[in-house]
C-alpha cells in the first residue's frame, strides 16, 4: 500500500499529465483552425476581407486593364511576317487555338499561365455555341454513374470521378459564378427508395473530400414542404443530393479574359479560313484569318467600282504563324479537320439538347429536381437559374448549324414531362415558356453505339499527320482537365520550349489552372452586394446580380452605371428591362472590358436576358444598340444590321415566328404587349386577360424585379442621342444633358 506522500505525488503527476494533454489538445486544435482559416483565405484570394473592407465612403478598387480588341488584333497582325516593315520573320505563337468555347478558352488559359505565347481565335463570340446552351450544371453525372454500374463500364466510372474532382475546382476558382445546388429526386415507388439511396450515397463517396454536402432522405411531408409545386399523389418520399450550378457563358467569358490578363492574345469575330502548311514537310505552320467585323464609320475611299483596295483587303485578312495549332471548335470540329484533309472521316456525332425557361414560381429558388426516368427513358432536369426555371433536356441526332431552332414538338415534350411531376392544380401552359433554345452537344462518335443517348461524353485528343491537334468531346465540368491534357500533349508533340528571355528553365512548368482564380474571384464575398448598395445606391436585386455575375469587378460595373436623377432611390442603374436586374453599366463594361462587339454578344452572353426572356430581350434591343453605337462609333448601316441580326438570333431563343421581322419603331411603340391580344399571340401569353399596366407588359412579363427606372447612360467621350422607352434624350460622357 503506497504511503500518503507517494500517493499525493502520484495524484499530482496525474493531474499535471491531464492538464498537459488538455493544453496540447487545445493548442493543436487552435493551430489547425488558424492554418485552415489562413489557407482558405489564401485559396479565395483574400476571400471576403477585400470586398468587405469597403464601405459607403470608400474608393472603389482599381483593376488591371485588359488590352482592347483593336490592340489584340494588332498583336495578331504583328505576328505576321508580312506586317514587318523590314520583312523579317516575327516570332510565331507557341500555340494558336481555334475556338473560343469553354475548351478553347481553357486551353488558352492553361497555356498562358505556363508561360507559352498563345493566341485564341473565335469566329463568332466566346461561348456563342454549345458552351452557352448547357443545362447550367457543374456535375459528375448521376446517370453516368448508374450506367457505369449497370453496364460495368469502367470508362463511365472514371468520367464521373474526374468530373466530381473538377466540380470542386470550379466552385473554388470562380465562387461568384458557381454555387452548390441541392437536387431533389422524388420517389413514387417504395422499392426504388433503397436503389436510389445507395446511388446517391455512392455519388457522395466517389466525390471524397470534394463532396459538397451529404445526400439525405425526405419524407413525403418534408419533400412537399421543400418543393411545394411537387405532385403529392403516390409520393413516397424524396432523396436530395448536391451538385453545382453556374452561369455558363459568363464563366466562359471569365476564362477567356483571364487568359488575356495572363498575356494571351484573345480575339472574337475573327475567322480561320485556311491552314498554312510548309510546302516541303507538309506540316501546319500557321493559319490565315479574316476579321468579320465591319470597321467603324469612316470616310475612306474605295477602289474602282467600290471594291476594297489591296491595303483594305490586307487589313481584313492576314496570316498568323504558329508552332502548333489546336482545333477546339466543338460541334464544328470536323469542319476544321476538313481544312486540313478533305478526305478525313467525321469524329463528332452531334446531338441536340433543347431547354425551355419557365417563370421562377415553377421551382423553389434553392432546390432543383431530376426526373431519372421520363416517358421515353431519358433524364430531365428542372432547375432554378437566374430567378427563372430551366427545364430540359432532349437528346436527339441533329444537323450542325450556327443557331439551331428549338422544335415545337420538343418544347411540348418537355412541358408534358414537367406536368407529370407538378401538382395537378398548376396549369403548365405553352405561354409560360419565356425562352427556349437548342444546343448541339459535340459527342465523341462511337461506331458501335445504336443511338446518340448511349454515347459517352468523354473526350479525345487527336493529332493529324500534318500536325493539327484536335480536342473533341467532353463536357463543361471537365473543361479544365481537358485543357490540361491538351497543353501537356501539345508541349510534347510540338517540342515547345521556353525562350531564354521568358524563362530560365529548359521546360514549361506544369499546369497552374487548378488554383488560378478567374477574373472577379479574388475580392468576391457573399456580402459584396451590401457594399455596392451602400456605395452606389443600387437596388438590392441589381447589387446581388452584379456581385454574382462580375465578382469584385462589380465595382467597375456599378461605377459605369448611370445616375437615375429622377428617383431618390435607387441612385444608379438604368435597367435594360424593368423585369430583370440587368443595367446599362453592364453594356458599357462588356464593350470596354469583355470584348462585346455586337448587341447579341451583350444580350445573350454578357447579360443573360436573351436566355431568360426572349421577348423582354427584344424590347431591350433598341437601348443596347444605342449604348453600343456611342461606345463603338456605329453608323446607321451598322445599327440596322445589329437590329436585323438581333431579331434573327432571338428567333433561335424562342421568339415566336410571328414577331420575326418586327421593326424597331414597332417595338418601341409597344407592339410586344399588344401581341397578347391577338388570336395567334394568345398562345404565347402568360395571362388570360388584358394587362392592367398598359402596353409592353403582357407576354414579355418576367419573374421578378421592381418597376423600371429612368436615367442617364454612361457613354464614351462625346455627345450623342439615345432612345429610352420611346423618348429621345441627349447624352454626354458625364451624364444626362438636360
Amino acid at each position: 500500500m503506497p504511503t500518503p506522500r507517494l500517493s499525493g505525488a502520484i495524484t499530482r503527476n496525474r493531474l499535471l499529465r491531464q492538464a498537459f494533454y488538455a493544453t496540447a489538445a487545445t493548442t493543436t486544435t487552435y493551430l489547425v483552425y488558424r492554418s485552415y482559416k489562413n489557407s482558405t483565405a489564401s485559396r479565395i484570394g483574400g476571400g471576403g476581407s477585400k470586398s468587405s473592407s469597403f464601405h459607403a465612403s470608400s474608393t472603389p478598387p482599381k483593376f488591371p486593364q485588359l488590352p482592347t480588341r483593336a490592340e489584340q488584333l494588332a498583336r495578331l497582325r504583328a505576328a505576321s511576317s508580312s506586317s514587318q516593315k523590314d520583312g523579317a520573320a516575327a516570332a510565331p505563337y507557341d500555340l494558336l487555338i481555334i475556338g473560343g468555347g469553354a475548351t478553347g478558352a481553357g486551353v488558352a488559359l492553361d497555356a498562358a499561365t505556363r508561360g507559352l505565347k498563345v493566341a485564341l481565335i473565335e469566329r463568332d463570340d466566346f461561348s456563342c455555341g454549345t458552351s452557352s446552351k448547357s443545362t447550367k450544371l457543374v456535375h459528375g453525372g448521376v446517370r453516368y454513374l448508374e450506367k457505369a454500374f449497370k453496364e460495368l463500364d469502367y470508362n463511365q466510372y472514371l468520367l464521373v470521378k474526374e468530373a466530381l474532382k473538377e466540380r470542386a475546382v470550379f466552385l473554388n476558382t470562380a465562387p461568384h459564378l458557381s454555387m452548390a445546388l441541392p437536387i431533389m429526386l422524388p420517389i413514387y415507388t417504395w422499392w426504388k427508395l433503397p436503389y436510389f439511396w445507395v446511388g446517391t450515397k455512392m455519388y457522395d463517396w466517389l466525390a471524397g473530400a470534394e463532396n459538397l454536402e451529404g445526400s439525405y432522405f425526405l419524407t413525403k411531408g418534408k419533400a412537399c414542404e421543400q418543393f411545394p409545386m411537387l405532385k403529392e399523389e403516390g409520393l413516397v418520399g424524396a432523396l436530395v443530393y448536391y451538385d453545382g450550378s453556374h452561369n455558363d457563358s459568363r464563366m466562359n467569358v471569365a476564362i477567356a479574359t483571364t487568359a488575356a490578363l495572363h498575356g494571351a492574345t484573345v480575339i472574337n469575330h475573327v475567322e480561320v479560313n485556311q491552314l498554312i502548311k510548309d510546302p516541303v514537310t507538309g506540316q501546319i505552320t500557321g493559319v490565315r484569318v479574316r476579321d468579320l467585323l465591319p470597321p467603324p464609320t469612316t470616310t475612306t475611299k474605295k477602289g474602282k467600282g467600290g471594291k476594297k483596295t489591296q491595303q483594305e483587303e490586307e487589313a481584313v485578312e492576314f496570316s498568323v504563324p504558329a508552332k502548333g495549332v489546336v482545333n477546339a471548335t466543338g460541334p464544328f470540329t470536323d469542319s476544321i479537320r476538313i481544312l486540313d484533309d478533305p478526305s478525313v472521316p467525321p469524329i463528332v456525332a452531334p446531338s441536340s439538347g433543347v431547354h425551355i425557361v419557365l417563370p421562377g414560381y415553377y421551382s423553389p429558388q434553392r432546390m432543383g429536381l431530376i426526373d431519372p426516368s421520363t416517358s421515353d427513358g431519358r433524364v430531365i432536369f428542372f432547375l432554378p437559374w437566374q430567378g427563372n426555371t430551366i427545364a430540359g433536356t432532349t437528346d436527339a441526332p441533329t444537323e450542325i448549324t450556327p443557331h439551331p431552332l428549338p422544335l415545337e414538338e420538343e418544347i411540348n415534350w418537355i412541358l408534358s414531362e414537367v406536368r407529370r411531376y407538378l401538382a395537378p392544380d398548376i396549369n403548365v401552359r405553352r405561354g409560360d415558356v419565356l425562352a427556349a433554345w437548342s444546343g448541339i452537344r459535340p459527342l465523341v462518335k462511337d461506331p458501335n453505339a445504336k443511338n446518340t443517348e448511349s454515347l459517352v461524353r468523354s473526350h479525345l485528343i487527336n493529332t493529324s499527320p500534318s500536325g493539327l491537334l484536335t480536342i473533341a468531346g467532353g463536357k463543361w465540368t471537365t473543361y479544365r482537365q481537358m485543357a490540361e491534357e491538351t497543353v501537356d500533349h501539345a508541349i510534347q508533340y510540338f517540342n515547345l520550349r521556353p525562350t531564354t528571355t521568358t524563362s530560365g528553365s529548359a521546360s514549361f512548368p506544369p499546369c497552374q489552372t487548378e488554383h488560378t482564380k478567374l477574373i472577379g474571384a479574388h475580392g468576391y464575398s457573399t456580402t459584396l452586394f451590401i457594399n455596392l448598395i451602400q456605395h452606389y445606391g443600387l437596388e438590392t436585386p441589381v447589387a446581388q446580380h452584379l456581385a454574382h455575375a462580375y465578382g469584385d469587378r462589380a465595382w467597375t460595373v456599378a461605377h459605369l452605371a448611370s445616375p437615375t436623377h429622377h428617383t431618390r432611390f435607387p441612385a444608379r442603374g438604368l435597367r435594360l428591362s424593368p423585369l430583370y436586374p440587368f443595367i446599362d453599366g453592364e453594356v458599357v463594361y462588356a464593350v470596354r472590358n469583355e470584348y462585346a462587339q455586337t448587341a447579341v454578344d451583350v444580350l445573350a452572353r454578357r447579360t443573360r436576358l436573351a436566355f431568360l426572356n426572349a421577348q423582354a430581350a427584344l424590347e431591350a434591343l433598341p437601348m443596347v444598340i444605342d449604348i453600343m453605337s456611342l461606345e463603338l462609333a456605329w453608323g446607321e448601316d451598322r445599327r440596322a444590321r445589329e437590329w436585323d441580326e438581333g431579331v434573327r438570333f432571338l428567333e433561335s431563343m424562342g421568339l415566336p415566328r410571328m414577331m420575326v421581322g418586327v421593326t424597331r419603331a414597332q417595338v418601341e411603340g409597344g407592339i410586344v404587349g399588344r401581341w397578347a391580344e391577338e388570336e395567334e399571340g394568345r398562345r404565347y401569353s402568360r395571362y388570360a386577360g388584358k394587362a392592367g399596366g398598359g402596353e409592353g407588359v403582357g407576354v414579355a412579363e418576367g419573374v421578378s424585379g421592381e418597376g423600371g427606372v429612368t436615367g442617364a447612360v454612361v457613354v464614351a467621350e462625346g455627345e450623342g442621342e439615345v432612345v429610352v422607352r420611346g423618348e429621345t434624350r441627349k447624352w454626354w460622357s458625364g451624364g444626362v444633358k438636360e
